[in-house]
């Protein structure tokens, strides 16, 4: 009797050792788009989930961006099915503009997915998404090209709250040959690999050929493994900055002393303007926005608030960075 095709066996191992400690009983959700990623996952879920004793469902977000998006959706249920998942919701949403298209359509969904699981509730539930090793080198290329830092180019977290992501060791490929394995038919996004589609569509069928071309098979483990390196990097000076932003003494919650700030390492007062912007409510900062802070504190030379996400400015007044809402515009006193 021979065993499980080789990619079968693999994504169902990842997903053993990613829900690894939880409790019998669990709901185990997957976020399913009916691509072969998500769909390789929902049967290797449903699979651990009868052998481990976890509650397992998936769910199918519905975005309305294409025409016939309601039948793909529909079809990714049937197939889900047929991987051994029969707790299927499909969500449909609607998606704004803000940050753009592709932010638009991921703040949707996962909004509509943390919906549906507190909608459903039970004890520390698990949501599973299909990204690969594919997408993480593909996210920190991205990054690259957009002069991020650290925290950006540590790529996509393995594990974040209830989000876990069991795929990233694994290749794209793996996904596909696991479907053809299992006799499962998933969709596959035209937007995916179309010349005018989004930009990690070029990413995925130009750029990422060139640099295997170019470096050899090895440069999107390379680029995962450098996810890796500095995702720990980065979660360190996370830990740091949270330790001196709970530390540092103010007159009140939303003025910190400027001079404490300067003296801090770039890389933590970097972090801690972010994390004070967000403490206050400001939203996420661009970088030209935590630089422009930043000048507030170390290179002052009399310049006005900094306008700030959400309708929040950052000001320095009588020696302190102020953060608050709404704008009054008031100049440096000190």
């Amino acid at each position: 009797m021979t065993g499980p095709h080789p990619s079968v066996a693999a994504i169902r191992n990842a997903v053993r050792e990613s829900l690894d400690g939880c409790d019998i009983g669990t709901r185990v959700w997957v976020a399913v788009s009916g691509g072969p990623d998500s769909l390789a996952l929902a049967a290797a879920t449903g699979y651990v989930g009868r052998k481990e004793g976890y509650l397992t469902g998936a769910i199918i977000v519905d975005h309305g961006l294409q025409a016939g998006s309601a039948e793909v959706a529909q079809r990714a249920a049937a197939e889900v099915k047929r991987a051994g998942i029969h707790t299927v919701f499909v969500e449909r949403v609607t998606v704004g503009r803000d940050g753009g298209l592709e932010a638009a359509a991921r703040n949707a969904r996962y909004a509509a997915l943390n919906a549906r699981i507190d909608e459903v509730g039970g004890h520390n539930p698990q949501l599973l998404t299909g990204h690969t090793m594919d997408d993480q080198a593909e996210t920190v290329l991205l990054a690259l090209a957009r002069g991020s830092g650290a925290r950006a180019l540590s790529g996509i977290p393995a594990r974040r709250g209830r989000i876990v992501r069991p795929l990233l060791s694994l290749r794209r490929k793996d996904t596909v040959a696991a479907c053809q394995a299992l006799g499962l038919d998933p969709w596959h996004d035209p937007t995916n690999t179309a010349a005018d589609g989004p930009r990690r569509s070029a990413l995925r069928t130009q750029v990422m050929p060139a640099l295997v071309e170019v470096l050899g098979p090895g440069v999107v483990s390379g680029l995962a493994r450098s996810a890796a390196l500095l995702q720990a990097d980065a979660d360190e000076l996370d830990r740091q900055a949270r330790s001196a932003l709970g530390t540092a003494p103010s007159s009140r919650d939303e003025q910190w002393r400027c001079d404490m700030l300067a003296a801090l390492p770039d890389a933590i007062r970097s972090r801690m303007i972010k994390m004070l912007a967000e403490h206050r409510g400001a939203g996420s900062l661009t970088a030209a926005h935590v630089h422009a802070v930043d000048q507030l504190i170390v290179g002052y030379r009399g310049q006005g608030a900094v306008s700030l996400p959400g309708g929040y400015e950052a000001r320095r007044e009588y020696g302190r960075l102020v953060i608050s809402y709404p704008s009054r515009p008031t100049g440096e006193r000190s």
